[in-house]
């Protein structure tokens, strides 16, 4: 749209189908969306209106919410799905409080998309083999790329936690300042859009696939998680005396609950479950522990007023507003039926078939379309269209036969 009518307060609409587009691009069908198809109006948020500072021409970008010309939000809307989960916690008198760790790789361009993606050349004239880890070295010559990324950061209004290279070969991972749950998800999504576009100018490019190397761990998106009394600001999950309180198993209990079923909403791609087949870095569980990284749901060591509850399922592929909202949900869900976890694990474990979550995409879509709390939680309609484009999705990627196949396969009698 133009600046002059933007300004003017022209209203910008769009087909309800556009909410369903699968990633190829193509839509499931019109049932899922309204068979008419009519349109949604897009209401930019006043408080996400962006001058986009890589931009060599004056350009702006506005975060809008998709409602119903009627004026309710849209039920196929993420960013309706998750303000609907915060005005529950409202209601209760409570505010999630929200930080998300992101996990991306930065590598070389890839004109085929046949070879794997390599690590850009560093300074050395090499490209980085994993030693990297941890490091602060500036060999990968990627300095000039992430300091315009922080330039960009500030000038969005992105306020950084932390910021390190991870274990992966050219890995890097992001913390974001916890805050109101709207606000990180619109951060992580600015983000990602971000480094995108800012290493687009430096001849790069940033893939935030779950597992995109071999033999190499995978990104993750995962979600710190506490509730605050409104007014008050007091974290609801420790008493006065510093203890863990009903209401912090209660929300344990509740992700233990709907973990399973909302699998594909926190891994949405085939290439979510390469991630999370190698367990210890990406727990497939609804386990939780006390600062054990092969729990599902991790409590990391803190004082009484941090504590937080982390998801761990989440890949840097997920959708930030629905694995956001799905992951309160389960939280508030657990509150307000009193639901108890199980213990705690420590040290090595083995998972119990209880609390073992879906391994393919596929398992992870059967288990959703047969979820009453799902569609409690989210409404049939977004549960129906969400598996209908993710089924499409499913059904492309088994349209094609891998390299894999061809080379371990074509021999066998």
């Amino acid at each position: 749209m133009t600046a002059e009518g933007f300004l003017e307060g022209r209203r910008l609409q769009m087909a309800r189908g556009v909410l369903l587009q699968c990633i190829m691009g193509g839509y499931p069908p019109a049932r899922f969306y309204g068979s008419d198809d009519g349109d949604l109006a897009l209401t930019a948020d006043p408080q996400q209106i962006h001058r986009l500072p890589w931009s060599e021409t004056p350009r702006a970008l506005a975060i809008c919410d998709a409602d119903e010309l009627s004026g309710e939000s849209s039920r196929l809307s993420t960013r309706g799905q998750l303000k609907q989960v915060i005005a529950r916690y409202a209601a209760l008198g409570l505010a999630p409080v929200v930080a998300t760790e992101l996990e991306f790789f930065v590598f070389a361009p890839n004109e085929d998309p046949g070879r794997p993606f390599q690590p850009p050349v560093g300074k050395d004239g090499r490209r980085e083999d994993g030693c990297s880890a941890f490091s602060v070295s500036s060999n990968n010559g990627l300095r000039p790329f992430f300091n315009e990324v922080y330039e960009c950061m500030a000038a969005l209004g992105l306020p950084r936690d932390t910021f390190m290279h991870e274990m992966g070969v050219s890995q890097f991972e992001i913390n974001l300042l916890h805050g109101d749950p709207l606000l990180l998800a619109d951060q992580t999504f600015l983000f990602k859009h971000l480094l995108k576009e800012v290493a687009l100018k430096h001849g790069l490019i940033v893939v935030c696939m779950a597992k995109p190397l071999a033999h190499t761990p995978g990104s993750s998106m995962h979600i710190h998680q506490s509730l605050v009394e409104i007014g008050s600001g007091r974290n609801v999950f420790s008493d006065d005396c510093g203890q863990p309180t009903a209401m912090f198993h209660h929300f344990i209990g509740g992700l233990q609950a709907g973990l399973a079923d909302f699998t594909a909403l926190f891994a949405p791609n085939v290439n979510s479950y390469q991630r999370l087949c190698h367990p210890y870095a990406s727990p497939n569980n609804a386990c939780w522990s006390h600062d054990n990284r092969a729990a599902g749901l991790r409590i990391p060591a803190s004082s009484p007023v941090a504590r937080r509850v982390e998801n761990r399922l989440p890949g840097a592929d997920a959708n930030p507003y629905l694995a956001i909202a799905a992951s309160l949900a389960a939280g508030l869900h657990g509150i307000e039926n009193e639901l108890a976890p199980t213990a705690a694990i420590q040290g090595e474990f083995e998972v119990p078939d209880s609390l073992s979550l879906p391994c393919t995409l596929h398992a992870a879509l059967e288990r959703l379309k047969r979820s009453q709390l799902a569609r409690e939680l989210f409404g049939n309609e977004f549960i129906e269209g969400y598996i209908a484009s993710k089924t499409m999705e499913l059904t492309s990627f088994f349209d094609e036969i891998t390299p894999w196949e061809r080379r371990v396969l074509a021999a066998q009698a």
